[in-house]
């Protein structure tokens, strides 16, 4: 897996505004003050997708009593991502990436091995962004199934 970009913790977080589930804009900088969680997904409505955004789901009380607000970016356009909110019952925000240009300034997007074969496409990865606009942890290359739960043991929420 190969990215141009790749943050890394102590750097400033991109900063992003980006059309939500629910037709507004959310950006980054609204949440200055509090860490915020950013996660890139490849595709709503999909297997693994859906398994990540469900143990986010599941685990967002615990997220919230850590004062930790939960992001999850895709290229899916807004209708999409609110069709998924609904059939899935989730409750944080769902930005829409189409142009992939914040997720090429996270690094989320580039090429990839998947069963041998080089692609281009979302890399499924992690930020903790710390309450001042700094990356505090990033995880590239992250697995859909079990994540959330390494993520809360590693951050230790």
């Amino acid at each position: 897996m190969t990215a141009d970009t790749r943050l890394t913790p102590g750097q400033p977080a991109p900063d992003f505004s980006l059309t939500s589930d629910r037709g507004g804009t959310v950006s980054l900088a609204d949440f200055r003050g509090r860490r915020v969680l950013v996660y890139f997904y490849p595709a709503a409505m999909t297997p693994g997708c859906t398994k990540e955004a469900c143990d986010f789901r599941d685990n967002l009380a615990t997220f919230n009593d850590a004062d930790v607000a939960v992001l999850g970016i895709s290229p899916d356009k807004p209708e999409k991502l609110a069709k998924f909110r609904d059939k899935e019952e989730l409750t944080f925000p769902l930005l829409s990436d189409p142009d992939k240009s914040v997720m090429q300034a996270w690094g989320a997007w580039g090429e990839k091995t998947m069963y041998g074969r080089t692609t281009t496409g979302v890399i499924r990865s992690t930020f903790l962004v710390d309450a001042d606009g700094l990356v505090e942890e990033a995880q590239y290359g992250v697995k859909a199934t079990g994540h959330v739960g390494r993520l809360l043991r590693d951050l230790k929420l």
